[in-house]
């Protein structure tokens, strides 16, 4: 087992949960661990950002990528308990058919604005054709997201038929088990995009922090570029990355074309370059100087994020044969999707609405004209999700409780 490995697995066993014996982790139950490891993770790498910083603690400089995990993390974690619900709606039908949707949905106990949104999408799949019991599991994936933006009608009808596309695109005859593909496949997506990113950036940051510890004398950038390494990282590629940030970090907009700009270049010496230019950021002069520092850093890690760990994910080579399309699920969803940044709140359609209108007819809603499966849909709107919190840089700190699994067994 190389070093990367083993740091992982005594990480992972540190932060996880009491395992039971005889069955492996449920999906919630990693996201559990996920979340908490990224918020050790964020406080010890922003208490080199801000010295001021304490375990539990607040601050008001610019947050680096870390500090903003912990809560993509749990809104994974939403979806993935989104998942484990409208199983056991399955489950419980497969034994009594529900008499109606107010029936199924009674069996989950939704109450308050959740309900009425969840209810609205589950008649209108009835209307569609999908039967009682596989319209409510299928609208109850949305209990954890934006309800609001399915106040425009043209995004309720949009989703509404894509999640009736999805329903009879899938794999299977009986229609609980058609419903069942689609909660299968959002469950997989969310639990395998957390898991790769998480072994990969958070397994990079437990490396670096790691080797930081280790070091005697003053860590500078330079002595990261040139002793601290990841696997499949060249030297020269972070030099060359970290030397066009300092040469860019005032540009507006925020250099973000990474492809373009470092063609053939291994993503992994993007990784290096960021922990070099947050050390960079920690000794800069003056809190602006700092935060573009910062800014630049999170970006060259949001790409290796996005770009090579979570788009094959999303989009696979090889599709399970019990799954829908997850490039469409993504795009079904992509209006509803929203995450807590501690007391910030973005919405994806917030981001659509802002932009020029993509095919400029009214009869589309914005939202609906974007997917979470194109890397460029979501990585623009990465950013602007970036800028909005740089804005308010406190709010972020204040941590997200792990969603703990409430279907596992104890």
């Amino acid at each position: 087992m190389d070093r990367l490995s083993l740091l992982l697995l005594l990480s992972a066993v540190a932060m996880a949960p009491v395992a039971r014996a005889d069955e492996p982790p449920t999906p919630l139950e990693d996201n559990q661990r996920i979340t908490e490891g990224y918020i050790q993770i964020a406080y010890e790498l922003g208490g080199l950002l801000d010295p001021t910083l304490q375990p539990g603690g607040s601050s008001n400089v610019r947050p680096n990528w870390f500090v903003f995990a912990p809560h993509a993390s749990r809104t994974g974690g939403e979806g993935m308990l989104g998942a484990a619900l409208a199983r056991r709606m399955i489950e419980a039908a497969r034994g009594q058919p529900s008499l109606s949707v107010l029936h199924a949905l009674d069996r989950l106990g939704l109450t308050g604005t959740i309900r009425v949104t969840v209810e609205n999408l589950a008649l209108e799949l009835v209307v569609r054709g999908l039967p009682t019991d596989a319209a409510a599991s299928l609208a109850s994936l949305t209990t954890a997201m934006n309800g609001e933006a399915l106040a425009d009608p043209r995004t309720f009808a949009t989703t509404a038929s894509r999640f009736a596309s999805l329903y009879w695109s899938a794999p299977a005859f009986l229609p609980l088990d058609k419903a069942e593909s689609v909660v299968i496949t959002l469950e997989r997506t969310l639990h395998e995009g957390n898991l790769a990113i998480f072994s990969d950036i958070g397994g990079s940051a437990i490396l670096y922090l790691d080797w930081r510890r280790g070091v005697t004398g003053d860590v500078t950038p330079a002595r990261v570029l040139s002793e601290f390494s990841l696997p499949d990282a060249v030297p020269q590629e972070s030099q060359l990355a970290y030397a066009y940030a300092l040469a860019h970090v005032n540009d507006t907009p925020r250099p973000y074309q990474f492809a373009t700009l470092f063609p053939g270049m291994h993503w992994k010496s993007l990784l290096v370059a960021a922990f070099a230019l947050y050390e960079e950021a920690r000794l800069a002069p003056a809190p602006a100087a700092r935060d573009a520092l910062i800014a630049l850093g999170n970006n060259y890690v949001a790409w290796r994020e996005q770009h090579d760990m979570a788009q094959p994910v999303f989009t696979p080579a090889v599709s399970h044969p019990d799954e829908v399309s997850r490039a469409a699920l993504l795009q079904a969803l992509t209006p509803l999707l929203t995450t807590d940044f501690g007391t910030l709140e973005w919405n994806y359609s917030d981001y659509a609405y802002s932009q020029p209108d993509r095919d400029g007819s009214i009869l589309t809603s914005p939202p609906t004209e974007y997917s979470w499966a194109l890397f460029w849909d979501r990585w623009t709107g990465i950013l602007y999700a970036f800028d909005q919190a740089y804005g308010a840089p406190s709010a972020l700190w204040v941590m997200p409780e792990p969603i703990v699994d409430p279907t596992a067994e104890p």
